[in-house]
């Protein structure tokens, strides 16, 4: 038997969809799931099985699944685009039938066409949050012309667009265009317990890299800085990802003085005993998820100067190093070990602008507002007789959650 549809003005039901279990946008959803349930809104999630040997993944998943009200869904979905979606588009259809969701919040390029093209109930608002994904992408590539043609397209069917940063939200008017429906920034952020401090280790490396290890990643910057430095170092990779065999091999090439582990996927809190720092040479980010755990942690952190970190360090931005710039990169390692002192103070001056700024509950409720405008001119579209097959509502910004 389905659920009964949801009547009256609040949303009370949401449906989630994403691809893969893992990295920052898994992080997120988890974080609207539980705080969303905790607030009476009953909610399900729709992503990829994981992938076969893959305990970490589905380890995050058996913790989610007692929180989805409205069950966890998951389906067989590939990276890249192919006849798979369409058997996806018509599955999250199914689903959004059966389930009524009042919002379908679609996250990353995948969640985001599934959302989209899914058929759905007339009063079912349609979500996007891009956590950067097609706007990583530039229109001078071939991939890059069809991702960003593919979002000009489905700006009819976006209800609302929910952008991690400014910096995303710029990316997306210069690459895309106008947004079809209300837009607004709402930055990621982190629980309590994460402010909590970190027990290192015994044994501690120097640097710590944490994220999936794709060339994206800038983990091959990385290696060649730690190349560069005049001083032993030990650098610990943890993550997994489609790249990790080239920079196995990268690393084998290094000078005696670096020593990197390659240690595979484990939860943030834990990486972070590994090292005495967190260092994320990203070549291109949104908002990560991972700087701001590292920040509430305490740890001494460096990073580059792309997507949404400058949003995240604020007036210390001047410290970020410029992407894909090993010289760079290698001058801010060698400062953080030649004068620690200096490392540790930054580190606490971060901890307190993420504490003051990048909270997760501020982020449920602001996502939660942003839900409320769009249901009810959604619900003002059907009453006035403007509903049609296209979920977008009169487009404009708005400053919820800023």
């Amino acid at each position: 038997m389905a659920p009964a549809a949801h009547s009256g003005g609040d949303v009370r039901r949401v449906l989630h969809v994403m691809r893969l279990p893992m990295g920052g946008l898994f992080r997120h959803v988890q974080d609207l799931v539980l705080g969303q349930q905790e607030n009476g809104i009953a909610v399900g999630v729709v992503c990829a099985e994981p992938a076969p040997g893959d305990t970490v993944s589905a380890k995050r998943l058996a913790a989610l699944e007692p929180h989805c009200g409205l069950g966890l869904h998951l389906l067989p979905m590939s990276r890249l685009p192919g006849i798979g979606d369409l058997v996806n588009i018509r599955e999250v259809g199914v689903l959004t039938r059966w389930l009524k969701p009042d919002v379908v919040h679609g996250h990353g390029a995948k969640g985001g066409l599934l959302a989209r093209l899914a058929p759905a109930p007339g009063a079912t608002v349609r979500v996007y949050t891009p956590h950067g994904g097609s706007l990583h992408y530039d229109a001078t590539s071939p991939q890059g012309f069809a991702y960003l043609a593919a979002e000009r397209l489905m700006r009819a069917r976006t209800g609302g667009i929910i952008f991690e940063s400014e910096f995303s939200r710029a990316a997306y008017f210069h690459k895309i265009g106008r947004p079809g429906g209300l837009a607004t920034v709402i930055h990621n952020g982190v629980s309590e317990t994460e402010f909590e401090p970190v027990a290192p280790a015994e044994s501690l490396a120097d640097f710590l890299f944490i994220g999936e290890l794709r060339m994206l990643k800038g983990i091959s910057t990385l290696i060649e800085a730690a190349s560069l430095m005049n001083r032993p170092v030990h650098l610990r990779i943890v993550g997994a990802g489609p790249d990790r065999a080239r920079f196995e091999e990268m690393a084998k090439r290094v000078g005696a003085h670096v020593h990197m582990e390659f240690m595979g996927p484990m939860p943030a809190r834990d990486a972070f005993r590994l090292a005495k720092a967190v260092v994320l040479p990203s070549w291109k980010e949104s908002l990560p998820y991972v700087v701001l755990e590292a920040a509430a942690a305490g740890l001494p952190l460096i990073a580059t100067r792309v997507g949404g970190i400058p949003e995240i360090f604020g007036p210390d931005a001047e410290r970020l190093v410029p992407p894909t710039d090993a010289a760079a990169l290698s001058a801010a390692m060698e400062l953080v070990l030649a004068d620690p002192a200096d490392a540790i103070a930054a580190a606490a001056g971060l901890r307190a602008r993420v504490m003051a700024h990048f909270s997760a509950a501020r982020m449920v409720e602001s996502v939660g507002h942003f839900y409320a405008r769009l249901s009810e001119a959604r619900r003002a579209q059907l009453r006035a007789g403007r509903g049609s097959a296209a979920d977008g509502v009169k487009p404009g910004f708005t400053g919820a959650g800023r």
